[in-house]
């Protein structure tokens, strides 16, 4: 589904946090939003591929990777999984590579920056807990809403009604 943060926030704006316009849109989907899964984690993605195993419907990974641009937390394998069990997309406090195969997948993808450099395949990290970057402090199953103009948080979901003078 598509969503337009400049709408949610028109509607919205006593229950919206709004991060800092630091995030590039990297994947195939421009517009997804879900409820919020984190990992923090350094330069390594060990736990960002053991969340994406899991199903994903309904949901939007959110990884803090402390902001480090030397090496890429998500490429070309780990969105393919997460398309694979039905991740909404994936909010990227770092980098990503393989751009060019990003913007073909059937994902939702931000992240702040792109290097061809791999993140180290082990390591340590942390999973479900609360996060806090570009402004803003997530907590596991906040709602989120990402498309070109921004992305935005909330506490709970957002839902827009029709116009019923269409009706």
């Amino acid at each position: 589904m598509e969503y337009s943060t400049s709408d949610l926030c028109d509607h919205f704006a006593d229950v919206v946090d709004v991060l800092e316009p630091m995030f590039i849109n990297f994947g195939g989907q421009p517009s997804f939003s879900g409820r919020i899964t984190t990992v923090k984690c350094f330069e390594n993605n060990e736990q960002i591929q053991d969340v994406l195993q899991q199903d994903g419907t309904g949901r939007v990974l959110l990884i803090d990777g402390g902001g480090s641009t030397r090496r890429a937390l998500v490429d070309i394998d780990l969105a393919e999984l997460a398309v694979e069990n039905n991740w909404q997309g994936i909010i990227v406090y770092g980098a990503v590579r393989h751009v060019d195969e990003l913007e073909e997948s059937d994902i939702g993808i931000q992240a702040i920056a792109s290097i061809p450099v791999a993140a180290d395949s082990s390591g340590s990290g942390e999973v479900g807990i609360p996060v806090n970057f570009a402004g803003v402090s997530f907590y596991e199953d906040d709602f989120v809403y990402a498309d070109s103009t921004g992305i935005i948080i909330s506490a709970e979901e957002l839902i827009l009604e029709e116009d019923s003078e269409d009706n």
